[in-house]
């Protein structure tokens, strides 16, 4: 580790050389990449001279000991050894940490697939209650949400809506968010009191731009209709919604919330995107299934994440075994507790695996 971190400093230093070189200047995209690498490196190679002025004081502080006659300031010296091997060996560990390898989608935005499951109308409204606590989540980190798809019912629930989310580190975060969300509550549309169990499909997807997903024009079909609201009930009088299908991977979305036909289409074709990624992605990582089960956030749809319980106050990620009984916050947007741990998991799992 300390051979790699040592050359990582080497080019940390060639990279602030370039930066200021008037040449590199003069080609803004190079500068850019180097502007850019400059900003990823400069935690890592902070951490590391960290890490060497703590090496140095341990090195200076045991010879002190060795030499030195004053038993007074011996002990002194022996204090601040144990106290410096401590913050020398938590440096060790971030820089472990630091080194991980990064998910390259983890600065892009979020396109969000929420979906309606077991339990028809429930599942429905429990959607439109994960919508709003996204929404919180979001307005409390300061990043932009944009409706771009929904379907919704006459209680105000949603049997789908797909939405985006813009700010800097967006799919970091919300990247394990991907799965089957289980609600066990008392449905507002049940007049026995009975406690109903419900499920609703969230689906993270990072979105790409036209450079990373080479789409075929001719392997789409375009359709256009009219947008309709809950019970069919027309809301525009000209053919604005449109319906996009991927031939080749059977992939179709649609997108009516906007009043043009250009804004359906262009944001229609922002969820195919990343949906076709998310195919290439998934082939991509077959060969390495067997690492990804032992990861949190390997993004299974299929997967039971979480249960939100009313009766109970109780909020339980299954993936990590953490209950937390404060639903209501949770369900706020205060989410932060569930995803840091979601997070520290995942490092723990992949520096296992790095170990083995």
């Amino acid at each position: 580790m300390l051979e790699k971190l040592a050359s990582l400093e080497q080019r940390f230093e060639l990279v602030a050389e370039k930066i200021s070189d008037p040449e590199v200047i003069a080609d803004q995209p190079a500068w850019r990449a180097y502007c850019k690498e400059h900003s990823e490196l400069t935690p890592i190679i902070d951490e590391y001279r960290k890490y060497k002025e703590y090496e140095n004081i341990i090195k200076d502080d045991t010879e002190l000991i060795e030499t030195e006659s004053d038993k007074e300031l011996i002990d002194m010296l022996r204090e601040e050894l144990e106290e410096t091997k401590k913050l020398a060996a938590k440096c060790r560990e971030d820089l472990k940490l630091l080194l991980l390898p990064k998910d390259p989608n983890d600065e892009k935005n979020v396109i969000m697939e929420i979906r309606g499951g077991t339990g028809g109308e429930e599942a429905a409204l429990f959607a439109a209650d994960l919508m709003r606590m996204y929404g919180m989540y979001a307005e409390a980190h300061r990043w932009k949400i944009d409706i771009m798809n929904s379907n919704s019912t006459e209680l105000g629930g949603y049997k789908e809506i797909s939405f985006s989310i813009e700010g800097k580190g967006a799919y970091s975060r919300l990247k394990y968010e991907s799965g089957v969300h289980r609600v066990q509550r008392v449905p507002e549309t049940e007049s026995g009191g009975r406690i109903h169990t419900s499920a609703v499909t969230v689906a993270v997807l990072p979105e790409v731009e036209d450079v990373e997903v080479d789409i075929n024009r001719n392997d789409l079909r375009i359709d256009v209709f009219r947008a309709g609201g809950p019970g069919g009930q027309c809301v525009n009088t000209t053919d604005s919604a449109v319906r996009i299908t991927h031939i080749p991977t059977g992939i179709v979305v649609s997108c009516q919330d906007e009043k043009s036909q250009l804004q359906n289409k262009e944001k229609a074709m922002k969820i195919l995107r990343s949906r076709i990624y998310e195919v290439m992605e998934a082939e991509r990582n077959k060969e390495i299934a067997d690492t990804r089960k032992s990861q949190v956030g390997s993004g299974d749809r299929s997967e039971r994440i979480r249960t939100y319980n009313f009766h109970e106050n109780r909020v339980t990620d299954h993936r990590i075994g953490l209950t937390l009984y404060k639903l209501g916050q949770f369900l706020n947007g205060d989410m932060d507790e569930i995803i840091d741990a979601l997070i520290t998991s995942d490092q723990a799992a992949k520096l296992s695996a790095g170990d083995e």
